[in-house]
């Protein structure tokens, strides 16, 4: 009799609208990588912004925030359940909303912020990177899906057509980004340029010898996403609040980042913890460059999908953006 009535709530409460469920009273977020594409998540933690504004919708939350760095490891928390909301650059977000469409159903929150990477060489007879030859190395995160990866494509595509399209691929070599920098700095022959983001861009452009040779944003036409939330359909559709009052604090954080620039460099270097290099002056004139974007809205995410379905890198081609992300205020904007 007990189990029939154990086995008859559990029936009811899986028949009872979205709404009336309760709501998780944990959040798990993995902090990212580093560096001023995830600063927002740190101004988030700082200043407790999710469980505010969660407290202005009637729930309490605690946040658990961990320090999964990679995309793999972050992409496996996500499915695993470990990880309620992770972030990425957009071709790995694509790639696990092309491989769960149907199942898990991830899809983008919003984006979190905007920023150019840059094709750093020592390498005197590089000009451009169309005068690469073999034994030149270019550090990457991930071969064929980082955004350097997919961003030589695109430059391969327009300049030498669809069967170059991967041609610059076997000159790329998986680093991350501190020991590619370390390299590119000492003239190690293990690389000779490392494409790089804020703030290892400007110390490796600090060093005389060392000149870009190609950059992000002129390959995109513009301001493009750098980072950007993702989360499951499952969580979006049973956690309406919680997922509300996620986005709420991450534009607060995005907004406190714009009007306080000094107050976010203490947070970044803050989260870098002992040793940094980096003075508060030099992180705030980064976050003055117009360049460096903190914003919700997507920029030219879809740009990236529709490149990467074309080349056979996704199976999936969206219509619209809205086929990407989740419905919000400046998801429709985006592009």
């Amino acid at each position: 009799m007990n189990k029939k009535i154990g086995a008859g709530l559990l029936v009811a409460a899986a028949l009872l609208p979205l709404g009336t469920r309760a709501e998780v009273s944990e959040l798990r977020v993995p902090l990212g990588a580093g560096g001023f594409g995830f600063l927002p998540l740190h101004v988030m933690k700082k200043h407790h912004l999710i469980e505010k504004q969660a407290e202005k919708l009637g729930q309490t939350v605690k946040v658990n925030w961990s320090n999964i760095g990679g995309p793999s490891g972050m992409i496996d928390a996500l499915l695993s359940g470990s990880a309620d909301f992770i972030s990425a650059g957009p071709p790995s977000f694509l790639i696990l909303w092309d491989k769960t469409k149907g199942n898990a159903g991830v899809k983008g929150a919003a984006a979190m912020s905007s920023m150019p990477m840059r094709l750093n060489t020592r390498a005197v007879h590089l000009k451009s990177i169309d005068d690469l030859k073999p034994g030149d190395k270019i550090a990457v995160t991930s071969i064929k899906s980082s955004i350097p990866s997919i961003v030589m494509q695109m430059y391969a595509l327009k300049k030498y057509g669809k069967s170059e399209v991967f041609r610059f691929d076997p000159y790329t070599v998986s680093m991350n980004h501190a020991d590619a920098a370390a390299a590119l700095l000492s003239g190690s022959t293990s690389v000779t340029s490392h494409f790089a983001s804020a703030p290892l861009d400007e110390i490796e452009r600090k060093d005389p010898a060392i000149q870009t040779i190609l950059n992000s944003d002129d390959v995109m036409g513009g301001s493009t996403t750098f980072t950007m939330i993702s989360t499951t359909q499952k969580f979006h559709d049973q956690n309406p609040k919680v997922y509300t009052a996620f986005i709420s604090a991450l534009a607060e954080a995005q907004e406190m980042i714009r009007n306080d620039k000094r107050g976010a460099a203490e947070v970044l270097i803050e989260s870098l913890g002992g040793g940094t290099r980096w003075s508060v002056d030099e992180m705030v004139a980064i976050l003055n460059n117009p360049s460096t974007v903190y914003t919700t809205k997507p920029e030219n995410v879809l740009k990236y999908a529709i490149f990467m379905n074309e080349i056979g890198s996704l199976k999936n081609r969206p219509a619209t953006i809205e086929d990407l992300f989740f419905k919000g205020a400046d998801i429709a904007s985006g592009n």
